[in-house]
């Protein structure tokens, strides 16, 4: 039995304390799970058999379980279940990959997947003390991204920034600052073009407010970007005296934002109506060590396409997540592509990268590409803090050429 991806929705994603930040993570889920059920009218809500659901925190408004949370507050049936799983920003395409296996195995038929994240809402947390009314200072720690109340026995070239892991990879595999802020520019000029073409259009659910949208748009595209103004910005965790490279222009910003994909089975189409998008012909899981995360999807993606049984040969699209630009170049140099087939409709540099959000953004971006484009086949990846990679492939039914 096959998992085929029926419908892909998304909110905008907003930047770092702009215009969703007073918007409750459980909110922008269930805005993501309403406005992808709004593309299936078919569907017997009943009838779905789970919600599958990414997110990278956890610890705040998401309440724990934030896929059961959302699921009731979208208006969902009591009786639909609903599942967290946390494999950081791969959060959402593992959720993806963790219900394609149960509409494979026979266990369900249409599974709701997705994730969620709004960075600036994370909560700080403070370590609870070994006994009561400790006499010392306590420090609050934010949850936002990174490393925390990190155990000490954990080696310490494993729990390096994000950052310095990336500048370590740009002197690893030698990428410049110039191809970094290149790649960049890149990012936002094919974004802003994909808005203005209107491929966003059916892709995107405006973020209602009181009186009208909060935000209709991803915040943080700014068309104007070119190479020359990104070599104008300070490096931030290393200065160029030390070799320097990411700055803020070159690497994903902090974002809020959720994301949407309903999976079935071929005679869940049935029901829906609807013909399949994509189905999923192969899924890859990598770890290495932890400083070199961003080069995990390089295999995550050669597993991925040789459980699918096909080549780099045969793929005509990728959307890969800029977590950096630096790890986006290290992987798309090691893989046999054109790097032209390589996020076509621009990056997370560009849009966003809520964490536990882009794996589904990245997935039903693919699935649109692969229709709109006539290719066959294309692969989803993303890297992972703490040195994991997951690759999925897509393949397009309808494709003629």
């Amino acid at each position: 039995m096959s998992a085929y991806v029926y419908a892909a929705s998304r909110t905008p994603f907003g930047k770092f304390g702009g215009a969703l930040a007073g918007v409750r993570p459980d909110d922008l889920a269930a805005l993501a799970i309403r406005s992808v059920l709004d593309k299936t009218p078919g569907l017997d809500r009943e009838s779905i058999d789970d919600v599958v659901w990414g997110n990278a925190n956890g610890a705040g408004e998401e309440n724990r379980n934030v896929a059961r949370m959302a699921a009731l507050l979208a208006g969902l049936p009591v009786s639909v279940s609903g599942t967290t799983i946390n494999r950081l920003c791969g959060s959402g395409l593992d959720a993806a990959m963790m219900g394609s296996r149960q509409i494979e195995s026979g266990d369900a038929d249409i599974v709701l997947t997705g994730g969620v994240e709004s960075m600036t809402r994370a909560p700080w947390v403070l370590p609870k003390p070994n006994r009561g009314f400790p006499a010392g200072d306590a420090t609050a720690v934010s949850t936002t991204l990174g490393w925390r109340l990190v155990n000490p026995a954990m080696p310490k070239e494993w729990t390096i920034s994000l950052g310095e892991a990336n500048e370590q990879l740009a002197e690893k595999f030698g990428v410049s600052r110039e191809r970094q802020d290149e790649f960049a520019a890149r990012s936002h000029r094919l974004a802003h073009e994909a808005w203005e073409a209107g491929f966003y259009d059916d892709l995107v659910a405006a973020v209602p407010g009181k009186e009208e949208p909060l935000l209709t748009r991803d915040e943080g595209i700014r068309p104007s970007t070119t190479v020359e103004k990104l070599a104008g910005l300070k490096t931030a965790f290393r200065g160029p005296d030390e070799g320097g490279t990411i700055t803020a222009g070159n690497a994903s910003p902090l974002n809020d934002g959720a994301s949407a994909v309903l999976l079935g089975s071929e005679q869940a189409g049935q029901q829906l109506g609807l013909e399949p998008l994509a189905r999923i012909v192969g899924r890859g899981a990598m770890a290495l060590e932890p400083q070199l995360f961003g080069y995990a999807p390089v295999e995550a993606a050669n597993r991925a396409l040789a459980r699918a049984g096909i080549g780099w040969d045969q793929v005509g699209a990728v959307e890969l997540n800029e977590a950096f630009a630096v790890q986006s170049l290290v992987c798309v140099d090691a893989w046999p592509i054109d790097p032209e087939i390589v996020n076509t409709r621009g990056g997370a540099i560009a849009i966003g990268h809520p964490l536990g959000a882009s794996g589904g953004r990245i997935l039903g971006t693919l699935a649109k590409v692969l229709r709109q484009d006539n290719l066959r086949y294309g692969v989803a990846a993303i890297c992972i803090g703490v040195g994991q990679g997951l690759a999925v492939v897509l393949e397009n039914p309808a494709a003629t050429a």
